[in-house]
């Protein structure tokens, strides 16, 4: 005991993709030796074996790979979590869900991989963009009200960063009141409740896959919504915005405050 030394983690599975996007940008890429198979970002990360899915893992892959961290998110995967647990390894389920959350999540992250330095700039980065978002949304001279949907079947809105980011870039996210709900059947919404509320904007950003926009037009009444009739309902990349990482701040403002410019310039 009289040489132990402290090690930081050297071999890591990640069973979601805010893990690898985060570890790319604090340039600790190296250290990861599995992934989810949904990974895109970035597009290196793509090439990494692959060991799991969001709600399954494969076992034996992920022990084949020897690792000394699992990095997981939500309790969505607590039955894979429990099953690795099971086998002795250790792994890390992060359950944040608001803009501050991502940027406690990271300056966690970069602490367990000794990279606090390069945390707290890529953090300064994020902050940056975000003061960026809450400078356009002060000169927004109509604001849109927008309505966010991370599923069609049942329809599932408010997703919190998602709502929080909408609102910072000068958006009104009709079901913001939703956004507390952490989990997904807390935020089902009614579409006799969004023809109510008529929103300007409609942006489908369904998980695992392609928005379907004229199976969103032809819901029964959604031909009296602004959206519908502006031609307003869009696709929205789920990579960039259901991971609460990097990405919905890194591209995702930017993505929001080219939609918003370009819809109050012409209702204005």
């Amino acid at each position: 005991m009289k040489n132990f030394k402290s090690n930081y983690p050297s071999r890591i599975i990640c069973l979601t993709e805010e893990s690898v996007e985060t570890l790319y940008l604090l340039g600790k890429e190296d250290l990861i030796k599995g992934v989810s198979a949904f990974v895109k970002r970035p597009e290196a990360a793509q090439k990494l074996p692959k060991v799991s899915f969001f709600t399954s893992s494969n076992l034996k892959k992920i022990k084949d790979k020897d690792p000394d961290l699992i990095l997981g998110f939500s309790d969505i995967q607590k039955d894979i979590a429990k099953d690795l647990i099971g086998e002795g390894m250790n792994v890390y389920i992060a359950n944040h869900r608001s803009i501050d959350g991502i940027l406690e999540y990271i300056a966690m992250l970069s602490r367990m991989v000794d990279a606090k330095e390069e945390g707290e700039q890529l953090i300064a980065k994020l902050l940056q963009k975000i003061s960026k978002a809450q400078e356009f949304a002060a000169s927004l001279k109509k604001k849109p009200r927008v309505y966010f949907e991370e599923w069609d079947d049942p329809m599932i809105s408010a997703i919190q960063w998602v709502s929080e980011l909408i609102e910072l870039c000068g958006g009104e996210e009709i079901n913001k009141d939703l956004s507390q709900g952490s989990l997904a059947k807390e935020r089902f919404v009614d579409p006799l409740t969004i023809i109510d509320k008529n929103p300007d904007l409609i942006l489908g950003c369904w998980c695992g896959k392609k928005v379907k926009v004229d199976l969103i037009k032809n819901r029964d009444g959604f031909d009296q919504i602004s959206a519908v009739k502006n031609d307003y309902v869009l696709e929205l990349e789920p990579e960039i915005f259901l991971q609460p990482g990097p990405a919905p701040i890194l591209d995702g403002i930017d993505i929001l405050i080219d939609l918003f410019s370009k819809w109050s310039k012409e209702n204005s």
